[in-house]
């Protein structure tokens, strides 16, 4: 049994802004490419871009709900954001963090620690995962939790990389230790993706507005999505198959 990809999206700056993409070029051992390149640090954090650390090092979704309604669009060393409630703004991470850092906020609570700086580990997209990693998403089950919260949800909410259509409920969990063909590229699918408040969020309005955690809990887990790790590389289109080895 095959399925079919129907998604493909990056994240340039981690947690700030969402990309679709018509295809894709992977190599091995790196994260899809433009893909968290940039990580926003709190005034708290000790994350200097020298390695990789844990997504509590960063302003994030899960404490700043706005931010889940921001999109992005990489082009070179260039980002452009766009916000409902903000102006467009086109800037350089590497340069221009300050007027990025005026842009965002107010967007950000007065009682949450605020942003301070935006770091880039050299060669490494800032995962969740401490690998770097790539998430498979499978509609099927993304349309279970729909069913469960009794209304349509966006599945940008779960702020995948590849989406794939055509396979069963939870089917992603049984690749675990196993390898996965999808058009070009072979994956290692390395863990399942544990989830957060984040997915309660609206990708459109950025409210937290369904227990998308709750309806999980119906399975006994909060996991959506597999982690994978690219073993061959190669190109993704959308519409190419996808099947397990």
């Amino acid at each position: 049994m095959t399925g079919t990809v129907t998604g493909l999206w990056r994240h340039p700056i981690k947690s700030h802004g969402r990309e679709a993409l018509d295809s894709v070029t992977l190599n091995p051992g790196q994260t899809m490419p433009g893909d968290r390149v940039w990580a926003v640090a709190h005034e708290m954090s000790q994350a200097d871009g020298s390695e990789w650390v844990h997504c509590g090092h960063f302003s994030r979704v899960s404490k700043v709900p706005e931010l889940m309604a921001i999109t992005a669009t990489l082009d070179g060393d260039r980002v452009t954001l766009r916000h409902p409630k903000r102006p467009d703004l086109e800037f350089a991470p590497e340069t221009e963090a300050d007027r990025f850092l005026e842009w965002v906020k107010p967007l950000m609570p007065q009682d949450r620690t605020q942003s301070a700086r935006i770091i880039r580990v050299p060669g490494r997209g800032m995962t969740d995962s401490d690998f770097p990693s790539v998430t498979l998403c499978n509609m099927a089950s993304h349309r279970a939790v729909e069913q469960r919260i009794g209304h349509p949800l966006s599945p940008l909410r779960w702020r995948g990389n590849i989406w794939f259509d055509g396979l069963p409920l939870w089917e992603e969990f049984d690749w675990l230790d196993r390898e996965v063909q999808i058009g070009e590229v072979v994956f290692a699918v390395r863990e399942r993706t544990d989830r957060c408040a984040a997915t309660t969020t609206n990708p459109e309005t950025g409210i937290r507005d369904a227990d998308t955690l709750g309806a999980l809990d119906h399975w006994g887990h909060r996991d959506f999505s597999v982690r994978a790790e690219v073993i061959r590389g190669g190109t993704i289109r959308l519409g190419d198959e996808v099947h397990p080895l």
